[in-house]
Parts: structure tokens; C-alpha cells; sequence
């Protein structure tokens, strides 16, 4: 069974077992998508995840691919990820992978190599021999994008949010949400990698807005943030403190609320450019550049709101 979800790889599922109890994936990698993805350290990530519970068996990897054990459950769409029952439990796993400790060491967080890489392949290949009309529309400029990253390093490098073990690709659809356990699990571990705690919850939080069918009214009110983000730190101070029950302050929330909100503006910029890259090589149907462009008008156009959110002191 070919799954058409992914819009990087191809995922088949092979079975002989009609109730697929006996399923692999194997997953193929889409063309040139080397060039954002490390596997090396893709299939570390995995294998540290799957030794703290957080992710399925991996039963081979092969030059192109690998083969994992088939969860079962459904893939969340956007009615999923807002209904209380399950974001609480998202935000319980996602808790879970932050807590897995970095071996003492305190790594650097992926996000701005990431940008920096993105963006240097933007300029390399796609600085237009030709100028291509349809591209000027709506994507900014080189000096521009050049500016905003400079920005964002400034800016949100000192709002002091941990650095953790990020899944940093949280859409609805790496969520597998298993309702005979009461369990989500995330998939895909090919973006997984240690980066800001703040991003990897605001890069969740725009995903609520859908893929294919973009539609950012669908982005979680500051009510549904705070359930959600009460429900992820009461499960982190948990995992990491070892105290349960510990109480949730009104400043921490409010201060995860700012974080997070601001830090969804890197998410926006992360994936245009990551569009715009896609856009040029890969042969999955699928449009890219719109995509890119809906990215960069969210960035912008949420820039000004965030940028007013205060940490009270």
C-alpha cells in the first residue's frame, strides 16, 4: 500500500496480514532531498528515540531508505490536533522527546546552521541566470532574506529558551495517534535534531494551519495555546525535575507563550526557504512555490504581532 501523505519521500507499506498486523515501511527518499537532510544523522536520531520509547523498531537502512516497524493508528489532520483530548497527549510526547537527555554534553541548536544552509542553497541555485517572473512575485529578495535572518539570530537567540531534543518537522501528520492505547507517537525523524524547545512548539502550533490546503485562521487561539502549553510543561517539569505535581506558574506560561509564538516566525522562514529548494528539484506533485510564498506572507505578516509580545519581567 502506497501511503501519499509524505511530500519529501515515498512511504509503501508491505503486508501479507489483512488487518496489516504484520506491516513494514520501507520509505524511499525523495530526489536531491540529501541536500536538507543529513541520513547519518537521521538514523542516530532514530535510534536514540526508539531506546527512550519515542519511536517505532528500525529493522534496516539501505543507501536510498529504510525499513521500520509499521504504529498503528490514524495520521491527525487539523480537527485532530485542536481537540483538548489529544493535543494534551501531543503535548505530553512531545515533553517525552524533550526530556531525553544530551549525555551531559550541551549541543548547538540546529536552527541556524539549518537557516544558514537553506538559504546558501537558495542563493547558489536559484540566484536566476534567467530572471523567472514567477519567482520575484511574492518571494523576497536575496538582501532581505539576508536581513531577517540576521534579525531572527539576534532576536531570538536571547529569549532564553532551552536548547532540547527537537522533532522540529511536528505536522499533523507525523502524529500517529493510536486510540486502543490512548497514545500519540511522531514519525519521521529526518529534521529531529537538538534546537530550541520554543521552536519545536510554535513550529507545531503553524502546522495546525494544514499542508496542502493552507488556512492560517486555523492557527490555535491564545486560549487553546495555553491549554496546551499548561499540559506539555506540566509534563516536562515531571520528566526532568522528577516532581509531580509541581504547579505551573502563570509567568512560566505566559513566558513558553511568548517564546513560542515568537519563535514560530523561524519555523515560517525555515520551510519558504525549504520550499523554494524543493520547488527546484523534487518530482513529488506538489506545489512548492506557493507553498514558499504562503510561508514568507505568514512570516511577514505575523512579524509585527510577535515582535510586540512582551516576557514581563
Amino acid at each position: 500500500q502506497l501511503f501519499t501523505d509524505g511530500i519529501t519521500n515515498k512511504l509503501v507499506a508491505c503486508y501479507t496480514d489483512e488487518g496489516m498486523a504484520d506491516a513494514v515501511l520501507v520509505r524511499v527518499y525523495g530526489r536531491k532531498t540529501e541536500l536538507f537532510v543529513d541520513r547519518e544523522t537521521e538514523l542516530r536520531n532514530f535510534q536514540v528515540l526508539r531506546a527512550h520509547g519515542c519511536a517505532p523498531d528500525l529493522y534496516c537502512a539501505f543507501q536510498n531508505g529504510l525499513c521500520y516497524q509499521f504504529l498503528p493508528g490514524i495520521a491527525l489532520g487539523p480537527d485532530h490536533v485542536r481537540d483538548p483530548h489529544i493535543f494534551r497527549l501531543v503535548a505530553q510526547e512531545m515533553a517525552r522527546v524533550h526530556a531525553i537527555h544530551a549525555n551531559g554534553s550541551l549541543p548547538k541548536p540546529i536552527l541556524w546552521y539549518k537557516l544558514h544552509k537553506y538559504l546558501t542553497l537558495v542563493k547558489t541555485d536559484l540566484s536566476p541566470k534567467v530572471s523567472n517572473p514567477s519567482l520575484q512575485q511574492d518571494v523576497p529578495s536575496l538582501e532581505m532574506l539576508e536581513h531577517e535572518l540576521a534579525w531572527m539570530k539576534e532576536t531570538l537567540s536571547q529569549l532564553g529558551s532551552p536548547i532540547v531534543l527537537c522533532h522540529n518537522d511536528l505536522l499533523c501528520k507525523n502524529i500517529i495517534y493510536d486510540g486502543t492505547r490512548e497514545r500519540v507517537h511522531f514519525i519521521d525523524y529526518e529534521y529531529t535534531g537538538y534546537n530550541y524547545q520554543a521552536f519545536d512548539i510554535g513550529n507545531h502550533f503553524n502546522e495546525f494551519a494544514g499542508v496542502k490546503e493552507v488556512d492560517y485562521r486555523l492557527y490555535p487561539s491564545k486560549e487553546t495555546q495555553l491549554q496546551w502549553l499548561h499540559s506539555y510543561l506540566q509534563a516536562y517539569k515531571q520528566l526532568t525535575q522528577g516532581a509531580s505535581g509541581m504547579a505551573v506558574s502563570e509567568e512560566e506560561l505566559e513566558a513558553l507563550y511568548v517564546q513560542v509564538n515568537k519563535f514560530s516566525l523561524a519555523s515560517h522562514f525555515l520551510w519558504a526557504c525549504w520550499g523554494l529548494i524543493q520547488d527546484k528539484y523534487s518530482t513529488i506533485d506538489f506545489n512548492f512555490l506557493r507553498y514558499a510564498k504562503l510561508r514568507f506572507k505568514q512570516y511577514f505578516k505575523m512579524k509585527p504581532v510577535v515582535t510586540a509580545l512582551q516576557i514581563s519581567k
